[in-house]
């Protein structure tokens, strides 16, 4: 049977272990497999993420904690996949009994800030990030503020800024180039602890928008349909009300955020290089789930999610297979590609390792993920096989309605893949090592193997 797998350290020799590491953990926001130069064909250029990857570990099948932002960022958090969470729709924030990432690393003495989206935590004092273990934080609080690009307020540590720059419908401070200096800025204090860095930028989700340098070498690249957003006086389409500015070049506008974030990622390495601490700087960079098509994204024009199907709101791989780049040139001297399967909910129980914490010390901690810190060398180990599960409550009509309708159930072990769209749906089968567009269902030809599935799915229902 498929089993929850418990946390897992390796007692295998491996390379010395340096001295506890900073960490920089890079989240965008709806940035599909495929949308990256070192994963696949892309006209959008990311030469810094490409160098990272090329000298460090380039992860194929890396998951997200689910395929919509919220529960995906509190598997992130807490290290809990769908089988912990007690929400698994885009409602769920974190509570405050929950012990995150940061919080485990306060436990090792480092010295913890977030920069950018937040939007899980849903009562300040209590669950906002400083309530979960980050000393500071600067950015976007509720899920909505990260809709906007050139917003025209953000937060310091829970008090609430006017961005001056923005109002009046001026466009004068891009969100995500504040979040990535306020990042520099932290790196370039003086620090006596390591320190751990998240940096959750809110693009390339929409709205669409982003600074003319990073925009204009796309303008002539693609044909374009321009988005109208509410401009006409009807909407354009379902999202139109939460994105109602019309995007005259949406292609090259979504290909120019990417490409600024980037540019914003290679500024942090140059800082880091600059201040002497790159060789024992964890950096990883992934996305919260797939590709979008909101606010005039096109993720078919740009086979966002190749070679996968589907998007964001799927759990067909294209809704949750993410880029995962790890670089970390103390441990990971030559770059290579890993293979093993694995997701958001792993993170935390990793990060406890590599700062040296037994989770047995942290109180109320409650994870089910597995530290891969083992494949974090030259010299891997392999981790144990198990089964990674996600289940996502899709909300009726509005995508942020609030009312639960469909419930999607996904889960994979080794090559296998099972997905169910619906509770009262028998699950597909599919092999993912012959067929990662998830197109032929082989439950009639492996029943054993798919009715693990069904008795796991069943076991997590409700």
């Amino acid at each position: 049977m498929l089993a929850l797998t418990a946390i897992s350290f390796s007692n295998a020799a491996e390379p010395t272990r340096p001295e506890a590491p900073n960490i920089i953990f890079v989240l965008a926001d709806d940035m599909g497999f495929n949308q990256i130069g070192a994963y696949g064909n892309t006209p959008i250029k990311t030469p810094h993420l490409d160098r990272l990857a090329a000298h460090g570990i380039r992860f194929m099948n890396a998951y997200a904690g689910n395929t919509v932002c919220s529960p995906s960022r509190v598997s992130l958090f807490t290290g809990r996949d769908g089988r912990l969470m007690r929400n698994n729709s885009n409602k769920v924030q974190l509570a405050d009994i929950d012990v995150t990432m940061a919080h485990v690393l306060k436990h090792a003495g480092y010295d913890t800030a977030l920069f950018g989206k937040y939007s899980i935590g849903s009562q300040m004092g209590v669950t906002d990030p400083l309530a979960m273990g980050f000393d500071t934080w600067f950015g976007m609080y509720s899920i909505l503020e990260g809709h906007r690009q050139y917003p025209t307020i953000l937060w310091r540590d829970g008090r609430k800024l006017r961005i001056t720059e923005n109002e009046g419908g001026k466009k004068g401070a891009y969100a995500q180039e504040m979040f990535a200096q306020e990042a520099i800025d932290y790196i370039n204090q003086d620090h006596k602890n390591p320190f751990f860095v998240m940096l959750a930028f809110s693009s390339p989700h929409a709205e669409l928008a982003a600074p003319q340098e990073f925009v204009k070498p796309y303008e002539s690249q693609f044909d374009e349909t321009p988005y109208t957003g509410m401009s006409t006086g009807e909407p354009s389409d379902q999202y139109a009300w939460y994105y109602p500015e019309p995007v005259a070049r949406p292609r090259a506008t979504f290909a120019g955020m990417v490409t600024a974030l980037d540019a914003y990622v290679g500024k942090i390495v140059d800082t880091l290089k600059q201040r002497g601490i790159a060789e024992n700087t964890l950096i990883i960079f992934t996305s919260d789930n797939g590709p979008h098509d909101e606010g005039g994204g096109d993720p078919d024009f740009f086979e966002a999610a190749a070679p996968f199907q589907g998007m964001k709101r799927d759990l067909f791989d294209g809704g949750i297979h993410v880029p995962m780049i790890a670089h970390w040139p103390a441990r990971v001297k030559a770059g290579r590609v890993d293979e093993t399967p694995w997701s958001f909910a792993d993170v935390l129980p990793t990060f406890a390792e590599i700062a040296g914490v037994s989770l047995n010390s942290v109180p109320r901690v409650k994870t089910n993920g597995t530290s891969i810190y083992p494949l974090l060398s030259d010299a891997p180990n392999p981790i144990p096989e198990r089964t990674l599960y996600w289940e996502f409550g899709k909300q009726v009509g509005d995508p942020n309605s609030g009312v639960v309708g469909e419930v999607f159930q996904a889960a994979r072990r080794g090559n296998w893949k099972a997905v169910r769209y619906g509770l009262d749906q028998p699950p597909q089968l599919f092999d993912l090592r012959s067929d990662p567009g998830e197109t032929t269902d082989l439950a009639n030809q492996h029943p054993e193997i798919h009715q693990e599935f069904v008795s796991l799915f069943e076991e997590h229902r409700d």
